[in-house]
């Protein structure tokens, strides 16, 4: 069985990134990505995906102590209440037992809820891969975080961009000596669009399965600097270890 470090309603809070990383981006059209997930302290701070009635997926920095956190499915316009919002509280946190704050390497943690979520054409859960993307493909990023380079400005509706996935060998250019076999580039090696800071723990999706977790970069869409993301088909082991283990 693979190592897990399990956090049920206790533990230290990781420390999230600076470049956490949608700029270049635009306003998904509502419900269009209906296992975008927010994760929530009393404000919107972290992304996720829907990958069941009862499970999220999302980035191991992005963790809280679950009593602080609601986690909200069905959303569009973050402040307004639409009537399509699920609250949901959170019943246990699995981290990866290698996850590693400084590289974010393993940058990956599953939360199960409390009780299921109502699935209906607000709410559904993404795929999950069965097979690593390929470069080229293009995917679709989502999220509530910041929208410009250089200033903060966070929407009030869900916003989507389209990148692709980049070769090994660009992401390892972007970044030499900080890419491991648990991450995958995606974007344009121009800037220009990218996930940005409070993205972090959304989806990657690519060819209707979940690709990516977003996780870190240099800044924000700047050039030769693409973003980086959890590379979920390197982890379905753990996670359908997890899966089987706790559900």
């Amino acid at each position: 069985m693979i190592g897990l470090i399990v956090f049920v309603f206790l533990g230290a809070a990781a420390a999230a990134p600076v470049d956490d990383k949608i700029v270049g981006g635009y306003e998904c059209s509502p419900h269009s990505q209906p296992w975008q997930v927010s994760i929530n302290i009393g404000y919107h701070y972290c992304g996720g995906s829907l990958i069941n009635d009862q499970w999220i997926i999302s980035a191991a920095h992005c963790w809280q102590n679950p009593y602080s956190q609601i986690v909200i499915v069905g959303d569009h316009h973050i402040w307004v209440n639409e009537g399509t919002e699920q609250f949901m509280s959170v019943d246990a946190i699995y981290w990866h037992q290698s996850y590693d704050y400084q590289t974010l390497d393993y940058d990956i943690m599953l939360m199960k809820l409390v009780h299921p979520v109502t699935v209906n054409q607000y709410v559904k859960p993404t795929a999950l891969p069965k097979a690593c993307p390929t470069p080229g493909d293009m995917c679709m990023v989502s999220g509530w975080g910041n929208i410009y380079t250089d200033e903060v400005f966070n929407p009030f509706n869900l916003q989507c961009v389209e990148v692709p996935i980049l070769s090994d060998k660009e992401c390892e250019d972007s970044y030499p000596g900080q890419i491991t076999d648990r991450m995958v580039c995606a974007g344009y090696l121009e800037g220009g669009k990218d996930a940005c800071q409070g993205d972090s723990g959304g989806p990657l999706v690519c060819n209707g399965e979940l690709q990516g977790i977003v996780s870190w970069g240099q800044g924000c869409a700047q050039p030769n600097y693409p973003g980086v993301y959890t590379k979920v088909c390197s982890l379905m082991p753990w996670i359908n270890d997890i899966l089987s283990s706790y559900s």
